[in-house]
Parts: C-alpha cells; structure tokens; sequence
C-alpha cells in the first residue's frame, strides 16, 4: 500500500487532479479543459456547470490515480484548490442552484450601484476585507436577487468553488479564509466572514457558511463520492484554499516579508505582510494568507503572457518554424535572440499592463513608443525583450507600491515562478531591474503542491504549514543581480512612468481603447 495524497485543481481553464507522495513527489496527472457558458442575454456571464464539471473533476480523479499506478486505499487524504472569486450558491438540501466563474463580469451595473452608495463606501469595505467590488462575491449576489429572485429565494448558503469540490466530497458545506476572503466580505485581521461588512451590504448572514483553517479537516469522503471517483469512503478531506495563497506554500513563501512573482498569463506579485496592513490609496489587493497572522499583498501585471503569446504568433513565424524544426521551444529561440540586445532595449517603452490600482483599475491601449526607423534598433528581438524587460519593471514598481506601505523588505531573495521563470533571460532580467537575488525553484506550477502541503499538514505529517513548505520546496538554481544593469533599468523605469499615463489620457478621451478595465472602473475625465 503506498502512501499518497490527492489534489483536485479548479483552475480558470481546466480542472485536473495530481497525485503526491508524502514528500511533495508528483505521482501522476490527469487534466481536461472546460468552458464556462456565456448566458443567452446576459452580457458578461460566465457561468460554472457544477453537474458537468463535476463529472469532468470525477474522470481527473480516476486517471491522475491510474496515471499513478494507484488505487482509491492508497490514498491517505484529499484536498483542494481553485480559481478564486468564483461561487457557489445552495438550497436548503445543499444542492448547487446556481454558479459562475472568476471570470464573470455581468454584475458591472451592481459594482457601480454599490459606489454610488456614498463616496467611501467601497474604501470602508476595502479597509477590513482587503478588496474592491470589481471582483468580489457581493456585486454577483445582488445580480443574482435582482435578476434572478426565484434562484435567490431558494439559495440557503454560499461557498467558492475549491470548498464546492470538498463539499461535492463530504456532503459539508465550509469555507476557509485565503478563498472566501476574495468575496470582499470577511475581516483581514479575524479571518472570519465580518457581519458588519454583511449587515451593510444587505445580506442575510446565515447565507455564509463556518469558516476553518487551510490544513483542517473538513470531513470524509461519502459512499456517493467514492462510487464517483473511485476513492475510498471515510478518507480524509483537508481544507485547502485559493490558488495563488496555497502555491505561495508551493513556493516556501511563508514568513513576513517573504514575496515571489508568478509568471503565467497574468504576472503576480505577492508579499506576505503583517496582518494589520492595508493599502491606504486603496492600489494593492490584501488577501488572508495561508499562514494564520499573516495577509499577503497582491499585485495583479495583466496579460503579460497573453501579450507575448500575441507577439509570437503576430510576428514570429519564421521563429515558430526553426523552433518546431530543432525540437526547441519557440521562446527559448526568440530569448537567444533578445539577449544579443542591450540592456534597456533602445529606449523602446512597451505600453501593455499597468501598475496595480485596485480602486481604479483599467489600462491603456496595447502599443510601443519610441520606435525607432533604425532596423537595428527596432526589430524583432528589440521588441521581444522590450516585452520581458516591461513585465520586470512592472513587477518591481508593483513591489514598491508594497513597501511603501506595508515597509517590506526589498533586499530578501525574490521567488521566480510559473511558466515565464523557465526563461533565462528574463530570470536575469528581473534579477537585474529589482537588484535582487532570484530563486527558481524545482516545483514552479506550485499551486498544486500547496495544497498537498494543506492535506500532509491536515493528518498530521507537518505540524503546521511553515513547516510543509519547508520540506517540500526545492530550489533548482538562483540568479544574482548585474548591478551594472540597474542604472539603466531605474531610468527605464522613470520613463514608463512618464508615458503611461499619458496613454491612458487617449483611454479617457475616447481616441484609444483600453486593453483591458475593471467592471465598475471609474475613468478619469479630461
């Protein structure tokens, strides 16, 4: 009989299961892509298909279990993670009676309803929860009553989708702070749901289910469940949480002050702060940790890996084809490249994503400046590390913000992670742009071995989350700063500074269009 822990992952695009041994080894994977639906009418919908997706999650299980060459008795504890923001709504019988994904963006008119309500209304919210009304749960509640009271009358409870997938195991409906904390309706500093926050908003309070812990067990799996997944009734199910808290775990990000940035189709930037510490410009998102006592900062780069996706498919074909040839990557061609550029890329300024501005949160439109008619100076590689070097002084500016008002410390070693850290070159870049030391670790899709860090913690093989992340987090190698390259990336840096907000004037003035803006988000005028 092997020893393994499994973890069910409701991520964005797909839903997938991973099998663990008890030191953090990946046993085996199965993973399926799903599509949320748009509702006929509803501009903006996004809904989640509990029934299908469920059964989609059910078939991950089975064959993550046989890609492991295991059975359901060698399972010792399950767990889970998700996409965070997304609900779940109940009857009184526990059955799912309406869903949607993080990606749901119908309730712009109830974001904009909920700032009108008087001029602080959103910052006192923001105060003790950490969130805007953008993306939280509250905006989406009242959509559903507004539009859809015969659903609402009968919804008896509330939960995000990882606490649906345990819930879907154990029959027991419970949340945990590092996911429900991104409903914008519980307390920062009690890591419970915060009945004034409720009250003020109009809800009823017993919608909101008991909270526990992130390593807790929250029960075992039913007859019905085993007879779905092929595991085992009476396992384990441990509380696990949202997806980028539980793969700061994955990271060994676990202590104050420790931070890391996510490469993927978003870039983030989390900083684990004190848990009395709140932005007072209202720019930084504060999540509840998944160590109890400590919040974590969150800055949010959009679409820097979609806006290099972009750029390789607009304009490197001739890359895309040598790399399909040699059997390499086709970024791994495209970096070789860029790294014959000098630092600071010709002055090009990339207008892509923006700093973090949670309280006012939209971009300006997708572009270069500075181009010049120099081939030399304006090519492909030029373009391709200007993208690397933005997404790195971006990531810097965003860890400011950070400092400024939480006093982290900006001289501790930089966690690299997700998709972007596998490139050497931009690893060096953001060595270089933050003057920092920059670890790879082994494990780089960590969000998955966090939550199997909360299963091992929940039966008792750590004592505690620090301790997991600890011995389950490998480093492969580690990039020292150029420090030469530091003057050149700080004037960079004042130059993005300078032009980008004159982008957003054109946003503002109807000549450009935003690549992207928050529901709700209140523009500047001319």
């Amino acid at each position: 009989m092997k020893n393994c822990l499994i973890v069910i992952d409701a991520g964005t695009g797909s839903g997938r299961a991973v099998v663990f041994d008890e030191k953090g080894h990946q046993l085996g994977v199965h993973q399926e892509e799903w599509t949320h639906t748009a509702e006929p009418g509803i501009s903006g919908s996004m809904s989640f298909s509990t029934d299908e997706n469920w059964v989609l999650l059910s078939r991950c299980i089975g064959k993550a279990m046989d890609c492991a060459r295991i059975s359901g008795s060698d399972v010792r504890a399950v767990s889970s993670t998700s996409m965070r923001e997304a609900i779940v709504l109940y009857d009184k019988h526990g059955k799912e009676s309406w869903a949607c994904a993080n990606v749901d963006s119908r309730a712009e008119a109830e974001v904009i309803q909920l700032k009108a309500r008087a001029p602080d209304f959103e910052k006192s919210f923001y105060a003790e929860s950490g969130q805007t009304f953008a993306l939280g749960a509250l905006p989406r509640l009242l959509w559903v009553q507004k539009n859809r009271p015969q659903i609402f009358e009968r919804v008896r409870s509330m939960s995000m989708i990882n606490y649906w997938i345990s819930t879907r195991l154990t029959g027991e409906i419970v949340v945990e702070p590092t996911n429900a904390g991104t409903s914008g309706l519980m307390s920062l500093t009690t890591r419970d749901w915060s009945d004034t926050l409720i009250h003020r908003a109009g809800i009823e309070r017993s919608l909101f289910p008991r909270t526990v812990e992130p390593g807790a067990i929250v029960g075992v799996i039913t007859s019905v469940a085993a007879a779905q997944t092929g595991l085992v009734a009476g396992t384990p199910v441990v509380a696990g949480g949202g997806d980028v808290q539980l793969g700061s775990i994955g990271l060994g990000v676990t202590r104050q002050g420790d931070a890391a940035v996510l490469g993927g189709t978003f870039w983030q930037q989390v900083i684990n702060i004190p848990s009395d510490k709140v932005d007072p410009t209202m720019r930084v998102r504060i999540n509840p940790a998944a160590i109890a006592g400590l919040n974590q900062a969150e800055c949010i780069s959009f679409f820097v890996g979609m806006s290099m996706r972009w750029f390789r498919d607009a304009f490197c074909a001739e890359e895309v084809r040598e790399a399909q040839e040699k059997s390499i990557d086709a970024y791994d061609l495209m970096e070789t490249q860029a790294a014959r550029v000098p630092a600071g890329a010709y002055g090009v300024i990339p207008i892509f994503t923006d700093t973090m501005d949670f309280g006012r949160w939209y971009h300006a439109a997708p572009s270069f400046l500075n181009l010049s008619l120099d081939p030399e100076r304006a090519n492909k590689a030029v373009l391709f590390r200007a993208l690397q070097e933005n997404a790195a002084i971006v990531s810097a500016l965003n860890l400011e913000l950070v400092q400024e008002f939480a006093h982290a410390d900006m001289s501790a070693p930089l966690v690299f992670a997700g998709g972007a850290s596998k490139g050497k070159l931009w690893s060096q870049i953001l060595a270089d742009v933050t003057g920092r030391e920059v670890r790879i670790p082994v494990v780089r899709e960590a969000t998955s071995l966090g939550a199997a860090a909360a299963a091992a913690v929940g039966i008792g093989l750590f004592s505690d989350l620090v301790e997991a992340g600890d011995q389950l987090v490998h480093w492969d190698h580690h990039v020292d700063p150029n420090l030469a390259n530091r003057a050149i990336y700080d004037e960079a840096k004042e130059r993005w500074k300078a032009a980008y907000p004159v982008q957003k004037q054109l946003v503002d003035q109807g000549v450009t269009t935003a690549m992207w803006s928050a529901p709700g988000a209140i523009q500047p005028t001319e």
